[in-house]
């Protein structure tokens, strides 16, 4: 089962990196032609989704998680621990750490406007792994 890492470094904002093409690059040079690509972001403040990756939809997307999970508000995260990025933890969990996407043909099966979203809340640079296991069908 083919296996590789991506490494990003992030910032203290919201981060919203378009992964998509390295994913890409990946599946291929893994030889799988069908199967699923299972990506996974190791760490509680970061998340992975999919979005159509141009500005208005991000600004959209950074304002909704704004909205669901303020940066100011107060968190009993912040109380217990003093780090400040209670919020950061909340945002990941309400999008998931995790994504699957579908292999046909060695090539993921994507919507025409569909992209791989790495999403960074923490209040801190990170440098950030994400895993990718391509799975090939029997």
């Amino acid at each position: 089962m083919p296996r590789f890492d991506l490494t990003f470094r992030t910032t203290n904002q919201t981060d919203l990196i378009d992964i998509t093409d390295d994913v890409a690059a990946g599946v291929r040079t893994s030889g799988v032609a069908d199967g699923i690509a299972c990506c996974f972001v190791p760490g509680s403040t970061a998340a992975l989704t999919t979005i159509e990756y141009e500005s208005g939809a991000l600004a959209d997307l950074a304002a909704a998680i704004e909205r669901l999970a303020p940066r100011d508000a107060d968190y009993r995260h912040n109380a217990r621990w003093g780090d400040g990025n209670g919020f950061s933890h909340l945002r990941a969990a309400l999008l998931g750490p995790s994504l699957s996407v579908p292999v046909a043909a060695g090539r993921l099966e994507l919507g025409t406007w569909q992209q791989i979203l790495l999403c960074d809340f923490d209040n801190k640079p990170r440098r950030r792994t994400v895993v990718v296991r391509v799975i090939a069908d029997r």
